[in-house]
């Protein structure tokens, strides 16, 4: 008789726990697809917390409150465990990231925004023919907008698919090494980039049309308001790991990098020189067909983090005025130390070109370099090579 009372509940068990299973594995491919991967063992953990209440109820375990009191402290503190990566991982999603996503529709020319500079006169040029295909990087969009605001026909040019684009320095480099663009407004490029190009038999010409500082910067709380350059190897190399050590204040300093190829690491890379710099900090991203992968991690304004962009696209464009650039050898980032030379570490930065038969592509660089084009460098906020305004 004992038995056959067993028989029911053990089916109920079996019953609820096929359910469950199958239940689960549809939530977690929902949490998968949707990139939440963080919070699988939490899931799990409730599911198997549940699926134990529910037996232990069935045949009648909980006849006492201490057992009551054992499950709860077991189930609390499992939750709790499981509980701690999701928490972390929403807390540092929580911490401003500084590069955040700019709104580029922002800056389409032709748009209703005042965000781009104009001319008060018309342009001494204007292409007929074929238009120059461009791209570039995020950070010269609003430079290479205002120029063709100042002599393209007027219409809209889609930033992702039109005459006019902005691709990310990586992508824009790509695109002009497997002809789909004809000019590209950058930094200059990578080894790895110039690695392709040669592969490829593209030969990249390099005109300079403006100035820029490459910049570091920390969290507004920060206590260091500047470094020498030799310090900032030390760090990226990891030869410096805390900031007591150039000054600060007794915290493990937390670099982040960019990704490979970006303008601003193959800035780095060109000031680190025969120094090696140190593996990157990465985490798990979601892809876009709902896969994990791993990437460089985005920069989080972390009290102990330090990150690098160019000037004009952290005071312009981002706008975070919870971080602060450092003075590099005691030099502030400024329009008048880049244009006196004084800042350390600024650079010029490029119209990159390779073969084309399109005769408007020099025609528009030669513009580009004229008192207008450099008059549009200035009142973007960039520093011109040439002329006074």
């Amino acid at each position: 008789m004992e038995k056959k009372s067993l028989i029911e509940p053990i089916l109920y068990a079996i019953f609820v726990l096929v359910g469950l299973f199958f239940l689960t594995l549809v939530v977690l491919a929902i949490v998968y697809i949707a990139g939440k991967i963080h919070f699988v063992g939490l899931i799990i953990t409730l599911v198997v917390v549940l699926y134990v209440f529910y037996v232990l109820g069935l045949f009648h375990f909980f006849k006492t409150k201490r057992r009551k009191v054992v499950f709860g402290s077991i189930a609390g503190a499992a939750i709790i465990v499981s509980s701690i990566y999701p928490i972390y991982h929403v807390y540092t999603n929580w911490i401003p990231t500084v590069d955040a996503e700019v709104n580029v529709y922002e800056y389409m020319p032709f748009s209703d925004s005042l965000k781009i500079a104009t001319l008060d006169y018309d342009s001494t040029w204007k292409p007929t023919g074929d238009l120059p295909r461009l791209d570039g990087a995020t950070a010269l969009y609003p430079l290479y907008s205002a120029f063709v605001q100042a002599t393209y026909p007027e219409r809209e040019y889609n930033p992702y698919q039109s005459e006019v684009m902005v691709n990310t320095t990586p992508d824009a480099y790509s695109n002009l090494i497997f002809g789909k663009v004809d000019m590209i407004f950058a930094a200059a490029p990578s080894e790895s980039q110039l690695k392709t190009a040669k592969q490829y038999g593209v030969e990249l010409k390099m005109t300079p049309i403006g100035r820029e500082a490459f910049v570091f910067f920390v969290n507004q709380k920060n206590a260091i308001d500047g470094l020498t350059i030799e310090q900032i190897k030390d760090i990226y190399s990891g030869k410096v790991r805390n900031w007591k050590e150039v000054g600060g204040a007794n915290e493990e300093i937390r670099a982040f990098q960019r990704p490979a190829d970006s303008g601003s690491q193959s800035a780095l890379e060109r000031l680190m020189e025969d120094t090696p710099i140190m593996k990157a900090e990465t985490e798990d991203i979601a892809s876009g067909m709902g896969g994990i992968i791993q990437e460089v991690s985005q920069y989080k304004n972390y009290k102990n983090a330090i990150g690098y962009t160019f000037r004009f696209y952290s005071t312009e464009m981002v706008q975070n005025d919870k971080i602060k650039l450092l003075e590099i050898d005691g030099v502030e980032p400024t329009k008048g130390t880049i244009r006196s030379g004084s800042y350390p570490i600024s650079s010029e930065f490029y119209i990159v070109t390779a073969e084309t038969d399109n005769p408007n592509v020099e025609k528009f660089i030669e513009w580009i370099l004229s008192y207008q084009g450099q008059e549009l460098v200035e009142k973007t906020g960039y520093v011109p090579l040439v002329g006074q305004f």
